[in-house]
């Protein structure tokens, strides 16, 4: 079968309506969209504090958190097998080959990268927008928010970066879910299973998924830093 026919093929499926590709591509979507949202306030303080704050070790804390970025998934998926499993200390938790463990592995896999990227953005933002808004009597909560609406962008490309990383990601998926049908099979899970069985239709199917999400994400994205750009000119 050649490329023309499989893309053809994927595309019937992708509009046929199929129920188990639609079924992979839900399971990927709430778990990576959890995962996110549960550590997206704490990597945005700690990101603030390593970037503001003044305490010993934040800069060993930063390098520490920029190490962790370069850890493999699979290295990750394998701690958290060892630590889930029924001889592990956390076995009696029952959360392996579950939506919840893949949830747990894909917190540790985008939290370092949102605190590195938020950092970055609070690190390279105007203080003088957090310091106006203290002194103006502003309770600590009300300039924070005016500190992020100044680095908006940055702190949204951080999030669409660290989505991105973790939708992607098969590695750890693939260890602590299990790959198991109608419960943990996601999308990266799925097309790596499909394409070493040769049926490619779906893999591809999947594939053309995540390019829509990426370019739809990039889109915004651009689309409002130009809109930004267009007000301030």
């Amino acid at each position: 079968m050649n490329i023309w026919q499989t893309t053809q093929q994927a595309i019937q499926l992708l509009f046929s309506g199929d129920s188990s590709l639609w079924g992979i591509v839900g399971v990927s979507f709430s778990v990576s969209l959890l995962a996110i949202a549960i550590v997206l306030i704490p990597s945005l303080l700690v990101a603030f504090a390593l970037a503001y704050g003044k305490f010993p070790g934040r800069w060993l804390i930063l390098s520490f958190v920029n190490t962790l970025q370069s850890v493999p998934t699979v290295v990750i998926g394998l701690l958290l097998y060892m630590l889930l499993s029924r001889s592990g200390p956390l076995g009696d938790w029952q959360m392996l080959f579950t939506q919840r463990a893949m949830i747990l592995g894909q917190i540790l896999i985008c939290f370092p990268i949102l605190i590195s990227m938020m950092h970055a953005a609070f690190q390279n933002s105007d203080r003088r927008a957090w310091e106006t808004a203290i002194s103006l009597g502003a309770s600590y909560p009300r300039a924070l928010m005016s500190l992020m609406w100044e680095c908006r962008f940055p702190l949204l490309a951080a999030i669409v970066a660290s989505f991105s990383r973790i939708i992607t990601e098969v590695g750890c998926s693939m260890m602590v879910g299990g790959n198991i049908l109608n419960s943990t099979r996601n999308i990266p899970t799925a097309i790596a299973l499909e394409s070493s069985k040769g049926a490619f239709a779906q893999g591809v199917a999947l594939g053309m998924v995540l390019l829509l999400l990426a370019l739809g994400l990039n889109f915004i994205l651009s689309f409002s830093r130009g809109k930004a750009h267009l007000r301030t000119n």
